[in-house]
């Protein structure tokens, strides 16, 4: 439990750290302290097998590094559809830093694992991921840009004037606005000259 409530504080943390960089700090700073915790837990007190110091401190570094990958990849994900420029950066990375971490962190894996046929696959998803996520991204980036107010032929914009578009067609070639109240008054004689609208 301690390692998801330090991943997910991380995540959190990772994605919204824009938005209030010195309040995401303290959740980042947190939720390290409960993902090292929970570590402590796992690798020392519950392990049968206590590892050297040299050992311990790789198995510290690589869950501390592990949990910034796996908030990086949870955090990009789940809020991609808000921050979806930063995710496509987060995601990406996450896929390599778990990666690499979970390596380091595994006392019967070799380093070497990092740069074999494993490695390779992982980095082939993260660049498959990374450029992906950008084309997603672009495409919401244009459709956020393109809405309000559309600029289309026959297109009405009620919110201008108080009115929808303007006929080019209009008696007398007058392109003025029409007076908002002249509707509710029951005629349009002054401005009809004669036909029904």
């Amino acid at each position: 439990m301690l390692y998801f409530v330090g991943a997910g504080l991380i995540s959190g943390a990772v994605v919204h750290h824009p938005l209030d960089p010195a309040r995401y700090t303290v959740v980042g700073v947190i939720g390290v302290f409960v993902f090292l915790l929970a570590t402590l837990v796992n690798e020392f007190l519950l392990a049968s097998d206590r590892p050297a110091l040299p050992r311990a401190l790789m198995v510290i570094g690589a869950s501390l590094l592990l949990s910034f990958g796996i908030g990086m990849l949870s955090g990009g994900l789940q809020h991609f559809d808000d921050f979806p420029a930063r995710g496509a950066a987060l995601v990406p990375l996450g896929i390599v830093v778990s990666f690499v971490a979970f390596v380091l962190k595994d006392a019967d894996a070799s380093w070497r694992r990092i740069f074999g046929p494993m490695g390779l696959a992982v980095l082939l998803i993260a660049a498959g991921a990374y450029f992906g996520l950008n084309v997603i991204a672009d495409g919401m980036a244009a459709e956020t840009s393109g809405g309000g107010h559309s600029h289309g032929g026959g297109a009405e914009e009620p919110d201008e004037h108080g009115t929808e578009n303007e006929s080019p067609a209009s008696p007398g070639g007058s392109t003025a606005p029409k007076d908002p109240a002249a509707p509710s008054q029951g005629g349009t004689a002054e401005a009809d000259d004669g036909h029904a609208h």
